[in-house]
Parts: C-alpha cells; sequence; structure tokens
C-alpha cells in the first residue's frame, strides 16, 4: 500500500491591488519633492501602476485579479490623466467626489466596500492595500474574517508615520515603499511659460505690397476634386471645444495637458469625435483638417493661460 503523500502544496493566490490615490501621492510628493499640492508636481501613473503590479508579483505568487485605482475629481468628471489611465488593462478607476476645499469625499466608502465585497464573494485570497487611513480598519477586518489577508502597503515617509497605527496593527503584513522606488514616476511641474511677444499681423507684414493673385489650381482632366472642409472653420470648431472642456471639465484639468502641443490619445480621440458631431460630418478623410483642428485646440487654451500660441505636432 503507498504511502500518502502528507507534505502541504502551496495553493496559488489570487490577489487585487488596492490604491488610495490621495494618500499615494500625496505622500510620495512630500517625500520626494516637498510638495503639498498635487499640482506642483506630475505623475507617470502609467509607468508606477506598472511597478506597484511587478512588485506585487514578486511578493505574492499567483494571479492578479486587477488594480483598484481610487481618486477624486470635481462633480466626478474624470481628469486627463484619470481617462488616460481608465483605458489601461486590468486597472478599474473609481472616482469620488473632489469638493472646492481639494477635500476627497466618497473615497474610502468605495474602498472599503470593494475590500468587503472580494472577501465576501471570495473573488480573491489576498488583497494589497496602499492607504493610510484608520477608516480603512473596520473593511479590513471584515476581509479577514472572510480569510483574506490583507497586506499593507506604505509610503516613506520624511519623518514620523503617515499611516494610522491600528490600520498597521490589524494588517498581515505591512511593507513600506521607499523613496527610491518611487523616485522615477514624479517629477515637478513645469513652471508657467511667460507670454510669448505677438508676431506682426500678416496686415502689418505686407502693408503696403501690392497683392499677386495667382489662378485657381484646374484638376486634371476627367478627376473630381473632393472639397474638404474650411480651415477657418476647423479651426473655429478646435476653439469651441477647448471652450467647452475648459469650461465642463475645468481650468485644472486642462492645464494638465500643458505644455502641449502633443495630446494624449485618449483625448486627441475625443477632440476628434465632438468636432465632427459640430460639423456634422467626417474629417478622417482630411488629415490637415487634423492638424488645423488642433491648431484651433491649442490657441484656445494657450489664450486661456496667457501664452504664446503655439502649432500642433503632426
Amino acid at each position: 500500500m503507498a504511502t500518502p503523500d502528507l507534505t502541504a502544496h502551496p495553493v496559488a493566490a489570487k490577489y487585487a491591488i488596492l490604491v488610495d490615490v490621495g494618500y499615494l501621492y500625496a505622500a510620495a510628493g512630500e517625500v520626494l519633492l516637498g510638495a503639498k499640492e498635487r499640482k506642483e508636481y506630475r505623475v507617470a501613473a502609467d509607468e508606477l501602476i506598472q511597478a506597484l503590479k511587478k512588485h506585487a508579483m514578486e511578493r505574492i505568487p499567483g494571479e492578479l485579479l486587477r488594480v483598484y485605482w481610487y481618486d477624486a475629481a470635481r462633480d466626478r468628471v474624470p481628469t486627463v490623466d484619470q481617462r488616460v489611465i481608465a483605458q489601461l488593462p486590468w486597472v478599474k478607476v473609481r472616482l469620488g467626489n473632489l469638493n472646492a476645499r481639494g477635500q476627497q469625499k466618497g473615497v474610502d466608502a468605495q474602498i472599503r466596500s470593494d475590500l468587503e465585497a472580494l472577501a465576501r464573494h471570495h473573488a480573491v485570497t489576498d488583497t494589497v492595500l496602499i492607504a493610510g487611513d484608520e477608516d480603512m480598519v473596520p473593511a479590513v477586518e471584515a476581509a479577514q474574517a472572510y480569510g483574506v489577508r490583507v497586506h499593507l502597503w506604505g509610503v516613506e515617509p520624511p519623518f514620523g508615520t503617515n499611516q494610522a497605527e491600528r490600520l498597521v496593527w490589524e494588517s498581515d503584513t505591512v511593507e513600506i515603499l521607499g523613496a527610491d522606488f518611487l523616485r522615477n514616476y514624479f517629477s515637478r511641474a513645469p513652471q508657467p511659460v511667460a507670454p510669448a511677444p505677438s508676431p506682426p499681423s500678416p496686415a502689418q507684414v505686407f502693408a503696403g505690397r501690392t497683392p499677386i493673385v495667382k489662378p485657381p489650381a484646374k484638376a486634371p482632366i476627367g478627376q473630381v476634386t473632393k472639397l474638404g472642409p474650411s480651415r477657418p472653420r476647423v479651426e473655429e470648431v478646435g476653439e469651441h471645444v477647448a471652450q467647452k472642456w475648459i469650461l465642463t471639465r475645468g481650468r485644472d484639468n486642462i492645464r494638465d495637458l500643458l505644455p502641449g502641443p502633443i495630446l494624449p490619445t485618449v483625448i486627441d480621440t475625443e477632440l476628434l469625435i465632438e468636432a465632427e458631431k459640430e460639423l456634422g460630418h467626417s474629417l478622417r478623410p482630411y488629415p490637415e483638417a487634423r492638424v488645423w483642428l488642433r491648431d484651433g485646440f491649442w490657441a484656445r487654451v494657450y489664450r486661456e493661460f496667457d501664452l504664446g500660441v503655439g502649432v500642433s505636432s503632426k
């Protein structure tokens, strides 16, 4: 009779990463740059998320369910960065509200709800929680009651601690992400550019000169000329979309696009779609019209922030 194998066989974990972005950004901005507000720095969020996923994989052998990215926005209207992050694979963006004082509302409640739900439905065996608020303690205890291990990660503080003591006590493991780990993903925001001197207008440059009128070019015999939209009309629509976004998404969110003139792919696509709606026809067959559209967009944005007018990247 064969002897039964009584050796314990490790079971691969299934885990989720829950990130309180307000805590992560504020703590990292302080220790790396001495910054007090998010507008003082820029974050390569997509690269940071990849680094967090790799770090978790090295510590928890198993399968990643997804990354939950908890942030806030005014009236829950996502910012440019949040829209880009939401397009990343295996990332779920959850937004709370950002009030007039810059305070997050509803974010902690979303984290607690998801943590408890994941544990209750046995969707995960482990969770990585990047947070510091004591309000997380009841959710940690609830998850543990369902058999889920909670791994608390924090950010290296410049001094003292930036996580609630009880939250540290209740977590199964605790790890501090050092400044060296985070440094490559945070950089100081560029300073506002001084207004450029206004170039002379065409009327000033060509004053007193006799205009040379060229006859219109003739299309080859048998070829039908395909007329596209006019440049002034397309630039006007680009400016109108920029104006609408400034009003609906806020100046701070649009400022995130500066210094330009390259737009993130997600935002560039949104600009094209909105412009086509206003024009009533597609701009896809006219590459030059896409450039005019961006020029109009940037012209309005630069005026909003008193910057010199630039030219879009083709």
